[in-house]
């Protein structure tokens, strides 16, 4: 009876990536089974980033942890996903099988959105997990650094969180990527959209400067809700509170785009008209 409720439940568009978006996607399923994963692909670092640069593929990593998050069964099989080779596997080292699982499945179809469903198939998800693009993008940041107090640029995914400055603002190479098609539809039909909680400037923002994507985020008709992190990430957010993160949000993809912010007990600040705090 719970699985056939969960058959009928409400069309939800979650967006991020990292281990957040993984966690958040645990919750939900326990709600409903229509639910659209939409994972940034800026990743450039560790075994994603290297598969992403020898295979030319998007980077599989936050997908394999959607994955895994909706699987029906988290037993053996996804234990087998998301098993990572340890230091003294030669040239696998750092690879999880998950990731190397769906490379492969992307070399054998010709196509990595095809991989992802067919691995989604496997893990018996409920949902589904989709790219935001398929285009190669990389992602740049202005950083303020402190012994300077000058601007430098920062590229990469993986190298922003590494820099001792304080991110003033992020952005996509090439500006314009194109989002994946079925992601549109999926934020447009959307009873629901949730965005975050993950990494502010390198999981969360990636997705929503894809400007297909943000502007259907702000067309669609869905109640929007943002998941501040409960943490500030060092490299990132460091002494940030939740109406920083929300003004970080602001600046980057303009005002009016959620609902609700959840956060917890220490979220405070004046938030925009319209806009509520849920503790």
């Amino acid at each position: 009876r719970n699985h056939r409720q969960r058959g009928r439940g409400p069309r939800i568009v979650a967006i991020g990536g990292g281990h957040g978006l993984a966690t958040l996607l645990r919750g939900l399923k326990q709600y409903s089974h229509n639910i659209t994963a939409v994972v940034s692909v800026a990743d450039d670092g560790g075994s994603s980033g290297r598969l992403r640069r020898e295979l030319g593929i998007p980077p599989p990593g936050d997908i394999r942890n959607c994955l895994a998050a909706l699987s029906d069964d988290e037993a053996l099989l996804t234990q087998l996903f998301q098993y990572r080779f340890p230091t003294q596997s030669g040239g696998l080292e750092g690879h999880s099988f998950g990731n190397l699982f769906i490379s492969t499945l992307a070399e054998i179809t010709g196509s990595f959105e095809e991989a992802v469903a067919e691995s989604g198939r496997v893990l018996a998800i409920s949902g589904r997990v989709l790219p935001s693009s398929l285009h190669n993008v990389c992602l740049v940041a202005d950083v303020m650094m402190p012994a300077t107090a000058k601007e430098v640029r920062v590229e990469g995914e993986s190298h922003i969180p590494e820099s001792p400055g304080k991110v003033k603002r992020v952005w996509l190479e090439p500006s314009n990527p194109p989002a994946f098609p079925e992601v549109i539809q999926a934020i447009l039909a959307a009873d629901m959209i949730v965005i975050g909680p993950g990494s502010l400037y390198t999981s969360v923002l990636p997705n929503l400067l894809v400007p297909d994507i943000m502007d259907a985020v702000r067309a669609s008709r869905a109640f929007k809700a943002y998941v501040c992190n409960v943490a500030t990430q060092p490299g990132e957010t460091d002494g940030y509170s939740c109406r920083d993160h929300l003004r970080a949000l602001e600046t980057h993809v303009g005002s009016g785009f959620f609902e609700i912010i959840i956060g917890n007990d220490h979220c405070e600040g004046r938030l925009p008209d319209g806009v509520d705090w849920v503790r």
